[in-house]
């Protein structure tokens, strides 16, 4: 009898940088010079068709459960305070399919699920964490004597920086303020390195999840790439050399513990670049229409993403193939050997996307996506280079705008989102067959399975999905 081979099963490192455009790596066409992160992008593949949800909670949900942040109540960000928000603890996070899995687990940085104990990351299949629990613009509250005496007077806990165990209750371990603000990615990457040289060394493969703070208001310059180098003007770009420098410790960290063959990197950002009138002003989206601030444009959702996995992910590919932030849960799931622990008793909207990280398939099995604005309403359906918008927005203050009619565009000829198709042509009308299937598909599971709402909890459904869904 034949003695099967043992399937690899990778270590996974996810690196999550924070609103960071698809025009801001030079790999991607910038001017700020990334030679670590083009490395790292030419020794596996880069994706010129990835895409996320409208804000950090959503992204953060879709790549922590495979659904969309729509059907977990967590279509838009937590906002400090509010209590029970997040996902639920009813989800199944990729962190605990790993973990079921016989995968360490940890993370650092950024959480943004929830601020609660039992919606933290230690609650959520994570073995160890260290971070903060919502975004980084927290930091800047104690710099007002307003927030100081508010604070005083209410009892109000400023902001800080958490760690926990699984099993175990978070605490905090100091403040989250301007002065540590220029030094978060390094503690970040930090604590990482560390955690993958504790892991290397051990007998289960793991899995971290290292969501670095730039670029995200309010920003400072560590003080080693604060204006060292001429060809760099301003603060942004100190920030991206910054990042630059950070991936590249990582990569590092990898490789010199020999388990660069044994370990999948993948590298993206969870929104786009904000493009706003704040320090640093700066960033690009590339040639797509839009920011942040402005879905369902391409410039809001299509972000740099990256992937090298040294002799299993093929080197030097480029691609437009469509790839989402729900689409890393069924992959990592597939990659881990533990597809069998993937949900069947909810709707799942990613793809096992594997077979094309592995060089085996030429199709990462995406065609389609549906984009849910911050609101929760959907605003748009794609399918390959066929665009429908049914609503959008001009600005951070700006109101959501239904349209009089589906706005058409074919992002092939026009990635900048400039011509209504409907605007010249009347003979276009079977793309609402196309943008519409989707949508029928996303309506009839919601008869069966109907959003959670934000807040409060979650028990479960009564029903399970068939396996192929």
């Amino acid at each position: 009898m034949a003695i099967q081979k043992k399937k690899t099963r990778p270590n996974i490192v996810f690196i999550l940088c924070d609103n960071v455009g698809w025009g801001d790596f030079s790999c991607y066409g910038g001017s700020i010079s990334t030679p670590r992160i083009d490395k790292l992008a030419s020794e596996g593949i880069r994706f010129n068709n990835y895409t996320v949800e409208s804000q950090c909670t959503p992204t953060r949900t879709a790549i922590m459960t495979g659904r969309q942040s729509v059907r977990c109540g967590t279509y838009k960000v937590v906002m400090p305070g509010q209590g029970e928000t997040g996902i639920v603890s009813w989800e199944y996070t990729i962190a605990e399919l790993l973990s079921d899995a016989g995968y360490a687990t940890s993370l650092w940085g950024k959480w943004h699920l929830g601020e609660v104990e039992g919606r933290l990351p230690n609650d959520q299949g994570f073995d160890e964490w260290w971070g903060y629990k919502n975004s980084v613009d927290e930091a800047g509250w104690t710099s007002y004597a307003t927030f100081r005496a508010l604070a005083k007077a209410k009892g109000i806990e400023t902001p800080k920086i958490w760690k926990g165990k699984k099993g175990q209750k978070s605490t905090a371990v100091r403040e989250l303020n301007t002065e540590v603000r220029p030094l978060l990615d390094e503690l970040i990457v930090g604590k990482a390195t560390d955690f993958i040289k504790r892991a290397a060394a051990g007998d289960k493969p793991f899995f971290t999840y290292i969501a670095l703070s730039h670029l995200h208001p309010p920003e400072k310059a560590h003080p080693d790439f604060d204006q060292t180098d001429p060809s760099r003007l301003g603060t942004y770009a100190d920030l991206i050399a910054e990042m630059d420098y950070r991936v590249g410790q990582i990569v590092d960290c990898v490789d010199a513990t020999g388990i660069a063959d044994k370990t999948l990197i993948v590298f993206s950002s969870d929104n786009a670049a904000g493009l706003m009138k704040v320090s640093p002003p700066g960033g690009s989206n590339g040639p797509f229409r839009g920011n942040f601030f402005t879905p369902p444009w391409e410039g809001s959702m299509r972000v740099p993403a990256m992937a090298r996995w040294s002799g299993k992910v093929p080197a030097g590919v480029v691609t437009e193939e469509m790839l989402s932030a729900h689409d890393w849960y069924k992959t990592f799931a597939a990659l881990a050997g533990a597809s069998d622990k993937v949900p069947t008793d909810r709707p799942m909207d990613g793809v096992d996307a594997s077979k094309f990280l592995l060089g085996q398939s030429e199709k990462t099995g995406r065609e389609t996506l549906l984009f849910f604005g911050p609101d929760g309403s959907l605003m748009s359906s794609k399918w390959l280079n066929v665009k429908a918008v049914f609503r959008h927005t001009e600005g951070i203050d700006q109101p959501m705008l239904d349209t009089q009619f589906p706005i058409f565009f074919d992002l092939g000829s026009d990635p900048g989102e400039r011509y209504n198709l409907f605007d010249t042509k009347l003979d276009m009308g079977w793309m609402f067959g196309v943008a519409y299937q989707a949508i029928a598909e996303y309506e009839k599971s919601l008869a069966q399975y109907p959003n959670i709402k934000p807040g409060g909890e979650f028990n479960g459904y009564k029903t399970a999905l068939p396996k192929s869904a």
